[in-house]
């Protein structure tokens, strides 16, 4: 190469290098901006959970069956960040104060030992002999159960449908998270971070178990309603945490 040649492959050079650095300043400038819409974005869908326990009180809930300003038994109690269930002590089903339709709902619980409680959807209150979907929370290993069908254990659709026999559950004393998804006409039932059953409003595989149940005599029962969160009270010791709701956007 001659010397005029390479004086202008250096200016060549030089004047690519310009340019590439116009390059990393413009994607400095940006981004920024990129981050603060993934940050957006993720603040977004933070957002879009809405707590139905404030950790202190029972604001937002109600007895079934009664009007929202009336008051809640003695046997529900806030205390240490935790809603605490206590034994014996009458509480009776409470309600969230709204009704919802397509949702999730995600919750901590832990049982005390031989207890019995449970979370149901798809609420009326105009069927108070079965008023909702129950997802069970059950002392599955307790000699006291040990009769129970697989349609009466922790996480079924109770009395209709069992959840996966290999289901991730925790020992009583621990705390297991559970989620309940109702998109459309499905419905799923999670714990621990697993999908354990799913299954769609008035399929026949429901007719079934509804048809060898107790909820026999409810025609409707198994179909969806649109209604409130229930927490039910079978006058065993329970604690929950962390309740919280979505509204899904069904299309």
């Amino acid at each position: 190469m001659n010397v005029q040649g390479a004086v202008v492959s250096r200016r060549g050079g030089m004047a690519l290098a310009v340019v590439f650095g116009w390059i990393l300043c413009a994607f400095a400038q940006t981004g920024p901006v990129v981050h603060g819409d993934k940050a957006s974005f993720a603040a977004e869908q933070a957002a879009a959970w809405t707590p139905l326990f404030d950790g202190k009180s029972l604001a937002g809930w109600r007895p079934y069956g009664k009007p929202a300003d009336t008051l809640i038994g003695p046997g529900w109690k806030a205390e240490n960040g935790l809603l605490h269930k206590l034994p014996g002590v009458k509480g009776g089903d409470i309600v969230t104060v709204k009704a919802y339709d397509n949702f999730e709902l995600e919750w901590e619980w832990r049982l005390a030992k031989d207890a019995n409680n449970g979370v149901k959807y798809c609420v009326s209150e105009a069927r108070p002999g079965a008023p909702g979907y129950e997802y069970q929370m059950i002392d599955d290993l307790s000699p006291k159960w040990n009769k129970l069908h697989a349609k009466a254990l922790t996480a079924s659709f109770y009395e209709v449908l069992p959840p996966a026999a290999d289901k991730p559950l925790k020992p009583v004393g621990e705390w297991n998270a559970s989620r309940i998804r109702v998109s459309g006409n499905r419905a799923e039932h999670w714990l621990n971070g697993r999908k354990v059953l799913e299954y769609e409003f008035g399929s026949e595989a429901v007719k079934a178990g509804v048809a060898d149940s107790k909820f026999k005599k409810y025609p409707d029962f198994g179909t969806k309603i649109v209604g409130p969160i229930m927490l039910t009270d079978h006058t065993d010791e329970c604690w929950f945490r962390a309740i919280r709701i979505r509204v899904l956007i069904t299309r």
